[in-house]
């Protein structure tokens, strides 16, 4: 992926764009019936990276708070994901990545919460 505008070194919040963009990529054709699954990537995925940069911007329970809500959005986003892959709505190999990078935001966020 190619950051042009880096507003950070934090490695968690880099790796949460990528899987958020390809995630958000991967589900904006899904068919109708399942459109609302894929309405919940786009919001869990993107909120993810958000969360990172207000926790990084913030100090103390604030911090921590956000990092939360982080860890809980990368889990939903995955899930939601799986579900679009499972019901064959989505190419596997094209959710693969974003799938990997959630694991990889969740593992790095896990630690960002319990150093």
């Amino acid at each position: 992926m190619h950051d042009a505008l880096p507003t950070t070194r934090l490695i968690a919040y880099r790796k949460a764009m990528e899987a958020a963009g390809i995630a958000i990529s991967i589900v904006l054709r899904v068919p109708a019936p399942l459109r609302s699954v894929a309405d919940q990537v786009v919001r869990a995925a993107s909120s993810v990276p958000a969360n990172l940069a207000e926790g990084h911007g913030r100090s103390g329970r604030d911090r921590l708070h956000s990092w939360r809500i982080a860890y809980g959005s990368a889990k939903e986003a995955d899930a939601h994901l799986r579900l679009l892959v499972t019901a064959g709505a989505v190419d596997p190999a094209a959710a693969r990545r974003a799938l990997d990078l959630l694991d990889e935001v969740r593992a790095m966020t896990w630690r960002l919460l319990h150093p």
